[in-house]
C-alpha cells in the first residue's frame, strides 16, 4: 500500500510516478539513460526537499498514520517483554504501555505512549492521551523498576494529557506533578525518547529523566501548533507560523539544551523505513544506557538535577521598597 504524501513531497511524489511508467516502457538503451537520470534527479531532490524542512513540515511527518509507535520499537528491539496493567486504584489505561523486557540481554522496565494506526485503534488507545491512571500506572512501574534496580525507557508520543472532565475530577494535574516530582528521585536510569508528537504536561508526565533523545522529525512542545495559533492569532490556520515561533523541532531544542541527543530517521521520516528506524534507536539506547551505567546512583541523581536546574534563563534583581 503506497504511504500517504505531504503537498511538499508532490515534486518527488511527480518524479517518481515518471520514473514508474518509464520502468514500464520497453526496455532500450535510451530508456536506460533516461531512467538512470531520472533517478539521480530524484535522489538530489529528496536530499534537498527532507534537508530543508520547515517546522511546521516536520510537524506533519510526525504526525503520520504510518509512523511506527511506541510498540512498534518495543516488539523490534526487546525480547520477553510482559505488559501489566492497571493503577491499583481505577483502572487501566490503554494509552500507556508499561511493563518489563529485556534489551539486548538487559533487564529494562519500558513505558510508552501508543497511538493508533487506524480509526478504531486510535478510538481505544484515547490517540495516545493519557488518563490520570495511566500516569499512575506507569509510576507504579517505575517504582518497580526501581525496587529491582532495572534501567527505564520511555518513549513519548502524544498531542497532551486527555482534557476530559473525567480525567479531571481524577487528578489529572496531580498525576502528572507527582510523577515529575518521583522521576526526579528515582535512583535507576531513565531515558526518555521523543518519538513523535511530545506535547504539553502530557509528555512531561513520563518525560523527565537522565537523557532526552528525541527522533529527528518529531516535536516537542508546551502547546501545539494549532494550539498556540488559536491562543495568538485567534485562528488555527496561522499553525505553519506558530510552529516557527514555538522552536520545536529536535535542533532549536537540541540549540537550547533541552534535549540530549538527535536520533536520526531514515530519508523523508520513520514511516519511510521502520526497521532502519528502529534500528537507529537501539544504538542510540543502547550508547544512551552505558553512558548512565558509568554513574553511581548519587551522581546519576546530582546530574540529573542539574540537568534541569540549567534549562531556561533567569535573573534576580534587588528593588527598593518604596516609601
Amino acid at each position: 500500500m503506497a504511504l500517504a504524501s505531504f503537498d511538499f513531497e508532490k515534486p518527488l511524489t511527480d518524479l517518481e510516478q515518471e520514473i514508474r511508467l518509464l520502468r514500464e516502457q520497453p526496455e532500450s538503451p535510451e530508456a536506460a539513460a533516461a531512467l538512470s537520470e531520472l533517478e539521480r534527479r530524484l535522489e538530489g531532490l529528496r536530499r534537498e526537499v527532507y534537508d530543508h524542512l520547515s517546522a511546521w513540515q516536520r510537524v506533519q511527518i510526525a504526525r503520520h498514520l504510518a509512523r511506527p509507535h511506541a510498540l512498534d520499537y518495543i516488539r523490534r528491539l526487546f525480547t520477553e517483554f510482559t505488559e501489566l496493567h492497571g493503577d491499583r486504584a481505577f483502572g487501566d489505561d490503554h494509552a500507556a504501555i508499561c511493563g518489563f523486557g529485556l534489551f539486548e540481554g538487559r533487564p529494562v522496565a519500558v513505558i510508552g505512549q501508543q497511538k493508533g494506526a487506524d480509526l478504531k485503534e486510535n478510538i481505544f488507545r484515547n490517540y495516545g492521551s493519557m488518563h490520570p491512571e495511566g500516569y499512575r500506572k506507569a509510576l507504579r512501574v517505575m517504582k518497580l523498576a526501581e525496587k529491582f534496580g532495572r534501567p527505564i525507557v520511555i518513549w513519548i508520543d502524544t498531542s497532551g494529557a486527555y482534557p476530559g472532565i473525567g480525567a479531571e475530577e481524577r487528578g489529572q494535574g496531580e498525576a502528572i506533578a507527582h510523577n515529575m516530582m518521583e522521576m526526579a528521585r528515582l535512583r535507576v536510569p531513565i531515558i526518555c525518547t521523543v518519538i513523535g508528537e511530545g506535547g504539553s504536561g502530557g509528555a512531561l508526565g513520563i518525560g523527565l529523566g537522565d537523557r532526552l533523545l528525541m527522533q529527528e522529525n518529531a516535536f516537542y512542545s508546551v502547546i501545539s501548533p494549532e494550539g498556540c495559533a488559536s491562543i495568538l492569532w485567534r485562528d488555527a490556520r496561522h499553525a505553519a507560523e506558530a510552529a516557527e515561533r514555538l522552536h520545536l523541532t529536535a535542533r532549536d531544542l537540541l540549540a537550547m539544551g533541552i534535549i540530549d541527543e538527535i536520533v536520526a530517521e531514515p530519508l523523508g521520516g520513520a514511516h519511510k523505513n521502520p526497521v532502519q528506524a528502529a534500528e537507529t534507536l537501539r544504538e542510540a539506547l543502547a550508547r544512551n544506557l552505558d553512558l548512565c551505567a558509568q554513574k553511581n546512583v548519587d551522581e546519576l541523581l546530582e546530574a540529573r538535577f542539574q540537568k534541569y536546574r540549567r534549562m531556561g534563563v533567569f535573573g534576580e534583581e534587588a528593588t527598593q521598597e518604596s516609601e
